[in-house]
């Protein structure tokens, strides 16, 4: 299944990285499973999807607020990364996602924009050989305001020097979108696993 893009000329492109550049969200929520496991916290697939972008120590102090639980926070958050990073054989890209990278490789700058640390798209992206493709990574630690603000993706473009509606976004999630179109950039969903496998879900908005 081909990434219909929206026309005009880019001078950037920016992505996230879980779900987007590699299809990791299925290798996440089998880790958050885990570590939320260990003390008794839910955390249903449809949740999971729907909070994509959403930092990890944000997801677990709502849980914590929502299933009146007492997590550690910051310790919960690095037992599920930990767990995550040993399913990191595992990761393959997105190919229809790769396909724009190579056909815009050296034409234009690519930034990753993330809800994840810095630490974890290092090693999703050193994982799958695509880490020195991004001259610019955008985590968690790196904006106050996660998405669906527009922080990640206005700090990115900053660090560019691109202008934001000079941009084109790849992003999976409805927080992300919302992002992308509160920066004034162009966007493209890519589609969850789920709709992938089934050929549907992708579009483009300017």
């Amino acid at each position: 299944m081909k990434l219909p893009l929206p026309p005009g000329m880019f001078e950037a492109y920016l992505f996230d990285c879980d779900g987007t550049v590699v299809d990791s969200m299925p290798l996440h929520h089998i880790a958050w499973k885990q570590a939320l496991g260990e003390w008794g916290c839910a955390f249903d697939e449809e949740l999971f999807y729907s909070w994509g972008g959403k930092p990890p120590t944000e997801i677990i102090a709502t849980l914590n607020r929502m299933q009146k639980l007492s997590m550690p926070v910051e310790a919960v958050a690095v037992r599920k990364e930990s767990l995550y990073y040993e399913l990191l054989p595992q990761l393959k890209p997105v190919p229809e996602v790769l396909e724009h990278i190579n056909a815009q490789q050296g034409r234009i700058p690519f930034a990753v924009v993330s809800g994840s640390t810095r630490e974890s798209v290092v090693k999703s992206l050193t994982a799958v050989g695509l880490l020195d493709r991004f001259a610019i990574l955008i985590g968690s630690e790196d904006y106050a305001r996660s998405k669906p603000a527009p922080d990640a993706f206005l700090t990115a473009a900053a660090r560019l020097g691109v202008a934001p509606e000079n941009c084109l976004v790849f992003e999976d999630t409805e927080m992300g979108i919302q992002g992308v179109t509160a920066a004034g950039m162009a966007s493209v969903r890519v589609p969850l696993p789920l709709e992938r496998r089934n050929g549907t879900g992708s579009s483009a908005n300017l």
